[in-house]
């Protein structure tokens, strides 16, 4: 790489080892970079090493949620359910941790604490909380946009006698449950998924919901061997169609789970009729078949309303389905959970609901949660209550570029990047779907893939022109975020009263936008390449 007399422990540190670390580690290894990979966890799996709460599981399919880049691994890989249970996953990241010997240059339980960019060198030098010391000519940012957990801070919460966990932290050897008095707050995807199994369980669960969620029955269910069969035998068609669409996506089998907008389907122009004739032929989905609730916040409300309407054919408590349902936030503005009997499991005699709008917490005593109507006493409590998402793995590092400037510093008024490859200020960091990406939105593994095949091409053309230094340029980030913000103007993630991890409002104190391109992987893809075809324009190479 042209390193002069500087002494390098690696090419590249490689920062994560969830599903985006193990692929940038094969990947730029086979093309003959020296990569070292930190991680903090004990084990490989990043989100699905951590989240190992009861009922976590995947919401895309399995046989879609996987990787395309090695046609053998495809094949090899029997799943068992439509969508995949996250030991399942976690076997799955480790046996490719296995197949292609990446464990030889994994550091596992190595954090990293700080990172400083050295202008003479053109190196980073990575300190971690272990101790080491390394330096690398770059580092690629495998950090992941949901693995930053966030705890509400409750007064009082350090005097509760019994155990406290959370869902994105879950001890690798389980949490005593039977017959316990548990209590869980928050009703977001991680909630949903873990209610209906803790009421299993527990002697008594007491759901403690700050907002009411939009979910929708998974109607999960095991593979078939023939439905196996029949994806393997034409994996390279959808795979192509993965990479070729805005969500990576390609419908494979089965149910249809969720019933996607028609365009030409307008709420507000139907009849009661016509939405109690989809609420007969599509339940919960319903809400989500209409074109104009996407766009109009007047249509949204109206299928809102649909999906309330469904609540209350479900729960049969009246005061508690009204607490379940929706009120005050428009369908779209949250990631859409699937879950298994949600709504359903309110209808056990073991199954409290407080209302933390109509029932707030007062403070944490050792007997359990205070709220303003008593106490509600638990043996266990569980923190289901999110991430400081897309930016919060980058900025609780001190990342420190050119003329020291600290990552997090600038990005208090929102993460600025360009394409979300790269920052201005920040030589040599690439991140893998950091923000001003399509992040999310797009299904993990191809997506991955596209972006760590743009990534090691850049590191390769750099190599091949002798060149020791990469950096997004001002301006073309500056019209990048433009171009993202114009990407998201109008949608249902920045409606007026939408505040979620996509756009920052479950952080206290977090800037309010959208670093989330909303234009599609297809267009996304299609710009970052014609960008490398016209000599990395945007950025300046040295």
């Amino acid at each position: 790489m042209g390193n002069g007399d500087i002494e390098l422990d690696a090419d590249i540190v490689v920062v994560g080892a969830g599903m985006s670390g193990l692929y940038a580690l094969k990947a730029l290894r086979d093309r003959g970079f020296r990569v070292i990979v930190l991680e903090r966890a004990p084990e490989v799996g990043g989100t699905w090493y951590w989240n190992r709460y009861p009922g976590a599981r995947c919401d895309i399919p399995s046989l879609e949620y996987s990787f395309g880049f090695d046609p053998e691994l495809e094949q090899e890989w029997e799943w068992t359910e439509h969508f995949a249970a996250q030991p399942e996953i976690e076997r799955y990241l480790n046996h490719i941790a296995d197949r292609y010997d990446l464990r030889r240059d994994i550091r596992l339980s190595t954090g990293v604490s700080a990172m400083t960019f050295d202008a003479t060198t053109d190196t980073w030098v990575v300190d971690t909380e272990t101790g080491e010391r390394l330096r690398a000519r770059f580092c690629v940012m495998a950090t992941g946009g949901l693995s930053a957990p966030h705890r509400p801070d409750w007064p009082g919460l350090d005097t509760f006698a019994g155990e406290i966990v959370q869902t994105s932290l879950w001890p690798e050897d389980g949490v005593e449950l039977e017959g316990r008095r548990v209590g869980i707050v928050g009703n977001g995807s991680s909630g949903v998924q873990a209610i209906p199994e803790l009421a299993e369980v527990a002697g008594h669960l007491t759901v403690f919901q700050r907002t009411a969620a939009f979910t929708w029955p998974s109607q999960n269910r095991p593979l078939t061997e023939a439905e196996q069969a029949e994806v393997k035998s034409r994996y390279r068609e959808l795979r192509a169609a993965q990479y070729a669409s805005p969500l990576a996506t390609a419908h494979t089998t089965g149910a249809v789970i969720f019933t996607f907008a028609d365009p030409d389907k307008r709420i507000l122009e139907s009849t009661a009729d016509e939405r109690e004739a989809a609420l007969a032929e599509h339940g919960f989905s319903a809400a989500r078949i209409w074109g104009d609730a996407a766009k109009d916040l007047e249509a949204n409300e109206m299928a809102v309303e649909l999906f309330r309407e469904m609540v209350r054919r479900t729960v049969h408590d009246p005061e508690v389905a009204d607490s379940l349902c929706p009120k005050d936030y428009p369908i779209g503005c949250k990631r859409p959970v699937l879950d298994n009997g949600y709504f359903e499991t309110f209808n056990r005699d073991d199954v409290t609901l407080v209302d933390l709008r109509k029932d707030p917490v007062v403070e944490v005593v050792p007997a359990g949660v205070v709220t303003a109507s008593g106490t509600k006493e638990l043996d266990v409590l569980v923190f289901a209550t999110g991430f400081d998402a897309v930016s919060g793995a980058l900025t609780r590092i001190d990342i420190r570029g050119t003329d020291g400037r600290l990552l997090r510093d600038e990005w208090t008024d929102g993460p600025r990047t360009l394409m979300g490859f790269a920052a201005a200020g920040f030589p040599n960091l690439l991140m893998i779907i950091g923000p001003g990406s399509v992040g999310v939105l797009a299904t993990y593994p191809p997506h991955i893939e596209l972006q760590v095949g743009w990534i090691a091409d850049l590191l390769d053309h750099l190599r091949a022109t002798e060149r020791t230094c990469v950096e997004a340029e001002v301006e073309a980030q500056d019209a990048w975020c433009a171009e993202v913000e114009a990407a998201a103007a109008g949608s249902m993630f920045l409606a007026p009263n939408c505040s979620s991890w996509y756009n920052g409002g479950n952080i206290a104190g977090k800037a309010r936008n959208l670093p989330i391109y909303l234009g599609g992987l297809d267009r996304y893809m299609a710009r970052a390449n014609e960008m490398a075809a016209n000599g990395y324009e945007g950025f300046a190479l040295r």
